[in-house]
């Protein structure tokens, strides 16, 4: 499968006009970088699926990994291609994913469910609490990690951020192999669009379920995030902010290895530290 080429210029970031004020005092106008923010509309042969608002740029891999960690797609489906698309009335920038696969890859008809998602949620527009826990099959990896490699990763995360450096808008996730290697990075406005980036990445690579993986990510780690982990199949999930109480409890009753405050030094381990060794 190829992904079809952005039919316009893909621009994670625009300028825009900002008057700075330091001291009290009112600077002159200068351009500033700001994240970008646009709808995509994910559809499935054909059919829509989602609008979420996510940050233009590797938006093949965000409709794979949202499609399989959506339970949309069964675990290690190989679409056909994925088309961008572009509406001359609705998206003439090409904000149209359409990705194209085989019945027997398809787990959910896409009108089970079809609403809009904004950059800040991972599981808006759910039809009731028992759809937001989807069924997928608890991580057993055995992988297992040094405490000192973990803590070496937000900075190795940070050092590849090329958007943030100039907006200072994006959140960021990343694989990482165990003894630190950068697999991928993807950043979003939303961190769950980055998430289904980095896991779409390795669904189009075939390296799914990822059992030899760290996810890390650049803020707090949600239940949503955790999630899509566990749909992954990744064993680690480190997060440089904190998790939420549903995320520790996800985490523990599916095997996922949870850190949250990483930073050199010092982290938390809030399920499943057996993963975690001197």
């Amino acid at each position: 499968m190829g992904p079809a080429r952005h039919p316009g210029r893909v621009r994670p970031f625009e300028a825009r006009i900002v008057r700075r004020v330091r001291g009290s005092a009112l600077g002159a106008a200068e351009e500033d970088a700001l994240a970008a923010e646009e709808p995509l509309e994910i559809r499935l042969n054909g059919r829509a699926v989602v609008v979420t608002m996510r940050t233009p740029g590797d938006d093949e891999e965000l409709a794979l990994g949202f499609l399989a960690n959506e339970g949309v797609l069964r675990a290690g489906a190989r679409p056909r291609r994925v088309r961008l698309l572009a509406d001359p009335v609705f998206a003439p920038k090409g904000n149209i994913a359409d990705v194209e696969a085989d019945e027997g890859d398809v787990v959910r008809a896409p009108s089970e469910r079809t609403f809009h998602a904004t950059s800040a949620c991972g599981v808006c527009g759910q039809a009731s609490l028992e759809t937001v826990e989807r069924a997928f099959a608890p991580v057993t990896a055995t992988l297992r990690v040094a405490a000192s490699a973990l803590e070496a990763l937000p900075a190795r995360m940070r050092k590849d951020q090329a958007v943030f450096d100039r907006t200072g808008g994006l959140h960021a996730a990343a694989l990482f192999a165990p003894d630190g290697a950068l697999l991928a990075l993807r950043e979003d406005v939303g961190r769950h669009n980055a998430v289904d980036k980095v896991t779409g990445w390795a669904l189009l690579a075939g390296r799914l379920p990822l059992a030899s993986a760290v996810l890390v990510v650049s803020g707090r780690a949600g239940f949503e995030v955790v999630q899509k982990a566990v749909a992954s199949g990744i064993p680690v999930v480190a997060a440089v902010g904190a998790p939420s109480s549903l995320a520790a409890d996800l985490a523990e009753r599916a095997g996922v290895t949870l850190v949250g405050f990483l930073r050199e030094g010092a982290f938390n381990v809030y399920a499943h530290a057996e993963r975690v060794v001197a």
